[in-house]
């Protein structure tokens, strides 16, 4: 049974009996998308962890592509019925939109078990656990017989239309050179099934000898990684035209660590 972002208002908090509840089914697996309180966020969705396994899509309040100004999302490509409906409850959509999604991306929306959004998102809770992680959408059930915990939440984070899907890659970059200078440094990643667009892996003083480590958010899987591209700029034209490389890069895969 998959809850797509159910309802808050009318059934948090109530007795088991009352809402969907993880004893409904054999195995019970849910989208939360809108689970910001109701007063005054207007969130539809419940918050609580509920079922089996829960997952938390961008940390499962606001959901990236949802804060649109009015008019482009009521003319929304898929027309203005479409667009009014995701103007008024945008988040609490995106589950289904998600779970469609996850339909054509078997191997897509990776949960990983995290205790809040903000550990995810600073990278305390990758890569996947040995036993991998859940799919979240129409194939979390491929995880039924692999379940530990009384509640299990999962943390991912999605794009913002439609392909949704995005794959984590810890990337860490140990940088070479004679000076320290200021600017950005950008890595893509290339692989057997295709190549990232650039990500900036750190911002600031640029130190030779230092270390840098980012959590990228790919928009595609890009199978075994073949290259790395690395790129830094200055943004402004020093005169003594320093120069900085990558003494070592190492990528990390999420999926199968």
């Amino acid at each position: 049974l998959s809850g797509l972002d159910p309802a808050q208002p009318y059934f948090q908090g109530t007795p088991t009996e009352v809402r969907l509840d993880k004893s409904d089914a054999d195995f019970v697996d849910v989208i939360h998308t809108d689970s910001a309180p109701t007063i005054p966020n207007l969130g539809f969705g419940i918050s609580p962890a509920i079922g089996h396994i829960d997952f938390y899509p961008n940390g499962g309040k606001q959901m990236p592509g949802c804060g649109k100004n009015p008019v482009s999302q009521i003319v929304d490509l898929d027309g203005i019925w479409e667009g009014t409906r995701d103007f008024v409850a945008c988040n609490h959509l995106r589950s289904y939109k998600y779970y469609s999604d996850s339909i054509i991306y078997p191997n897509g929306f990776l949960g990983y078990p995290c205790a809040s959004y903000d550990l995810f998102q600073s990278g305390n809770c990758f890569p996947c656990p040995e036993e991998g992680c859940p799919n979240m959408g129409h194939y979390a059930d491929k995880f039924k017989d692999k379940i530990k915990n009384d509640f299990m939440k999962l943390y991912l984070n999605t794009g913002e239309a439609r392909d949704f899907p995005l794959w984590r890659y810890k990337v860490t970059v140990t940088l070479s050179g004679k000076s320290k200078v200021k600017g950005y440094v950008n890595v893509a990643l290339y692989g057997s099934d295709g190549n990232t667009k650039q990500y900036q892996i750190t911002k600031g003083a640029l130190k030779p000898d230092n270390t840098y480590t980012a959590y990228i958010d790919a928009e595609v899987n890009v199978g075994e990684i073949t290259k790395v591209k690395f790129l830094w700029n200055n943004n402004w034209i020093n005169p003594t035209f320093p120069k900085l490389g990558a003494a070592t890069i190492t990528v990390e895969v999420g999926q199968n660590r």
